[in-house]
Formats: structure tokens, sequence, C-alpha cells
């Protein structure tokens, strides 16, 4: 992650901290009980995240048509696969993907506050809601996508893609040279977060 987006080593302790007390607060109020919180953390540990995006990706990969409908008609391609029920729900609504070509490279980010792609992306991370990246993404995105290891020649076209709560962009990145042997399974496991985000490119094989 480029240093310009580094917060102060003990973020993750205070921030902790401040969750415990608030979760505390709220059960000692009866509004949530004491497996609310573990409920919902295990809900986007084991049914919404990252792995529902690579399976999606890794079906594109693999699957020309398929990537067409995904473009064309996003909730209606996911819909397609054997993924959790809820995939258009809790921060899923309106998500639209936008595929990467040679010539082409594809950025999401969120001006407005952290609007995201839950169901696909899993949580996002601290940087993605930092003013400072959401503000330089969208004047100079080549500039800050050098910053994160990925710098892109200047005959690609850099399109940028404001999420809002009306609709919600992901990536689909590149297929990674070398990888035609590789089966659906063995793909997915080359697809990241940041690649869907577009801050970096699908893992090499």
């Amino acid at each position: 992650m480029s240093e310009r987006f580094k917060y102060r080593e003990d973020r993750e302790a205070y921030s902790a901290a401040r969750v415990r007390a608030l979760e505390a607060l709220l059960i000692k109020k009866g509004i949530i009980t004491d497996r609310t919180v573990d409920t919902v953390l295990e809900f986007f540990e084991t049914k919404m995240g990252p792995f529902n995006g690579a399976k999606i990706v890794a079906r594109a990969w693999v699957d020309p048509a398929f990537k067409e409908r995904l473009v064309a008609d996003t909730p209606k391609a996911i819909a397609e696969l054997d993924l959790p029920d809820g995939m258009a729900g809790a921060e899923g609504e309106h998500m639209r993907a936008v595929a990467n070509a040679p010539g082409v490279h594809n950025l999401i980010i969120c001006t407005l506050c952290s609007c995201y792609p839950w169901p696909v992306l899993g949580l996002p991370p601290y940087w993605y809601k930092d003013p400072t990246f959401r503000s330089r993404a969208a004047r100079e995105p080549r500039a800050v996508l050098a910053e994160f290891g990925l710098p892109i020649s200047e005959d690609v076209e850099v399109k940028v893609w404001d999420s809002s709560a009306q609709i919600r962009w992901f990536v689909v990145p590149e297929r990674p040279a070398g990888t035609e042997g590789l089966s659906e399974t063995e793909l997915e496991a080359l697809v990241t977060p940041e690649a869907m985000m577009g801050v970096a490119v699908a893992n090499a094989a």
C-alpha cells in the first residue's frame, strides 16, 4: 500500500477498543445481543466477500459470452452462478462490472464516502475511505496507481468509476498470461480484491 495512505501503528488497536466500548453499550441498552456483531462478521467472512468476486472473474476469463453478459447486465449474469443468497443485498444493490482490456485500465473509487460492492469485494480497506485517496484518485489516477506500484503506460486509457448508493462498481481484471492450462478453480486463486478495485493486476500463475 502506498506510504501516502499509511496509518499510525496503533490504529487497529484504537479502533478495536472503540468498537468494544460501543458494542458493550449497545448490549447494555438491549439494542443488540452479544452474538450480533459476531454473526455479522461471520456473514462477511464466509458468505459475502472477495471469494465471490473471484468466482465471477474466473468465470468471465473462461467464458467470453458470460463476460459480455456480466458487463451488459451484472446482476443478471451473477444470478447465473451458484453463489450465496443475498448477492443483490447488503451493499450489493445495483452492482456493475467493467472489464480491463489491453488499451483500457479501470479504477474504482467513491468520492462521496466509501460505497463498495461488499458481496464481491468484502469490506472496504481503510485507504479506500481516505479523503486523500478519494480526491487524488479522481484528479490524478495515474499518479495514484503508480504509488500503488502499478504504473500505467501513456498509451493505455485510465477510466475512473465513482461508486455511489445507486451503483457499485467492480473491475474484471485481465487474465494473466500463461494461465491457459489452469482450471476455473485455480484461476480464482489469482484474483485479489485489489485487482477487482483496479489498484493492482491479477496475480501471475
